[in-house]
């Protein structure tokens, strides 16, 4: 098995860096520094999208005839690597990495041509409805009701943690269509217009006190929402098979790379303030060697990834490893934050409510500390969840036990 780069991969590296030089412009880059939960506001996200998608490059994970780039498994890894390297906004995965590839592999010619090219152009904004109030990791046990009356479903319930849902144009939701023994048979997969009467959404305030345009996760009520029928996916009463295997692109994802990126900013925070021993919290030899135990796992991670890419490239499909990776990615992720906050001090402490005021014309509130301080305690918040969303741990533990070893 080959990890090296080809040389063409290592030529893409360089058109990828002046790709992002020149699109992730200076408003971008400030209002992450100084952004709360790793989002841009809803303008400037698009902005980067449509930037990605004039490129061609919106979409690298599509196959060719749906508008994919084309790319080899390695120059996708390599456009991954230096997209987290440079800290550049993510592309949202709800609607490309996540609904796409179930309209790909299972919806009608018609879904097909209606949703398809508005994800690639950047034009639609898409949300998740699985969660609900009662139903987290415990997915099948969801309680939105879809009544079936003639060419439309009716649905009365609701979805929780709805991220970014005030921003949707469309959600891909589960529903429960049937009361059966066996739960998941009685769940079917609708994509859902938000602008339909009978939706509300209510913002779930968080504790880090958001900015606004950073507002993050909602509750979505549905009263008497009338569904069309032909919103369906595939057969009623199969949504839990459609909804696995979307799962695999919402848990398989790289890494790696981002955590590299978090961990250089954390070193260079470290050797910014002081320990209580009146050095550099570098020169501190028990934070320095846990920093050195976050990093060998992170490029154990990243070797890890590489390979399982390079299997991928060989024809192997993702499968439960997808779990094996969300489940160290996510351990990952709150290590580095916990390093983080250590690193930060005493000025982790003042509560920023708005940290994207100063970047406003006329801002000029006052900081108790440098401005990067500002976001490291949001961040490590907001990290805590990383180990819920999308499976909980337990849950993968459970996943990799029978179906990798069998237990």
């Amino acid at each position: 098995m080959d990890l090296d780069f080809a040389p063409e991969d290592l030529a893409f590296r360089d058109e990828v860096r002046a790709f992002i030089a020149e699109a992730f412009d200076d408003d971008m880059r400030a209002k992450l520094a100084q952004s709360k939960n790793n989002h841009l506001d809803k303008e400037a996200q698009i902005r980067w999208l449509k930037r990605l998608s004039a490129k061609g490059w919106l979409a690298p994970d599509w196959p060719v005839e749906y508008g994919g780039t084309g790319w080899s498994l390695g120059k996708k890894y390599v456009f991954d690597m230096e997209m987290a390297l440079a800290g550049a906004p993510a592309t949202s995965n709800m609607g490309l990495r996540m609904c796409a590839p179930v309209v790909m592999a299972f919806g009608t010619p018609e879904q097909k041509q209606q949703h398809l090219p508005k994800i690639l152009s950047a034009d639609v904004w898409w949300c998740q409805g699985y969660s609900e109030p009662g139903s987290g990791s415990d997915l099948a046990s969801l309680a939105l009701k879809a009544e079936r009356d003639g060419d439309h479903y009716v649905l009365n319930g609701s979805k929780t943690w709805t991220t970014l849902a005030q921003w949707a144009d469309w959600m891909f939701c589960l529903v429960r269509t049937s009361n059966e023994e066996i739960r998941q048979k009685g769940i079917s997969f609708l994509l859902i217009d938000m602008k339909t009467p009978g939706i509300t959404i209510r913002p779930i305030p968080t504790l880090d006190g958001p900015p606004e345009g950073e507002q993050e996760i909602n509750e979505t009520f549905f009263d008497n929402v009338r569904v069309p029928v032909s919103n369906r996916i595939g057969k009623e009463g199969e949504g839990w098979t459609y909804a696995k295997y979307l799962l695999q692109f919402e848990r398989g994802n790289a890494y790696a790379p981002g955590l590299q990126n978090q961990l250089r900013k954390v070193r260079k925070i470290a050797e910014l303030e002081r320990s209580d021993g009146g050095g550099s919290m570098m020169a501190d030899p028990d934070f320095r060697r846990r920093l050195a135990e976050v990093e060998i796992k992170i490029e154990a991670l990243n070797a890890t990834e590489l390979r399982v890419f390079s299997g991928r490239a060989n024809g192997e499909a993702m499968g439960a490893v997808s779990s094996m990776l969300k489940l160290e990615g996510s351990q990952m992720q709150q290590a580095v934050t916990e390093l983080a906050l250590e690193a930060v001090g005493v000025f982790k402490q003042p509560f920023v409510q708005d940290t994207w005021e100063m970047l406003r014309p006329g801002g000029n509130t006052f900081r108790a500390g440098p401005d990067y301080a500002a976001t490291v305690a949001p961040h490590y918040f907001n990290y805590r969840k990383t180990s819920i969303y999308a499976g909980s741990n337990e849950i993968q533990h459970n996943i990799m036990a029978k179906l990798v070893l069998g237990l």
